[in-house]
């Protein structure tokens, strides 16, 4: 899964498509999550550095990041795959 390479995405959790115009906002951990996926990180790696980073469970954090794809999915910020 690919995030779009023009995406912009800030610190304080400001994303912006420039292909769109459209911006978001995120909490903290969506940014990590958001950034880790931008530098090519794949679910596995983001689960093991999030749930060691955070207190949180595996079955939590993975039912909570499936719903941050499909909300990325749904605003068009991942790249359709060849």
């Amino acid at each position: 899964m690919n995030i779009k390479k023009d995406i912009a995405i800030s610190d304080s959790g400001f994303v912006f498509d420039p292909t769109t115009g459209e911006s978001y906002s995120l909490n903290p951990i969506g940014v990590e999550i958001l950034t880790l996926l931008k530098e090519g990180n794949d679910q596995q790696e983001i689960t093991d550095f999030i749930i060691q980073r955070y207190e949180i469970d595996k079955s939590t954090f993975e039912n909570n990041y499936y719903d941050f794809i499909n909300m990325l999915k749904k605003f068009n910020l991942i790249e359709a795959e060849a």
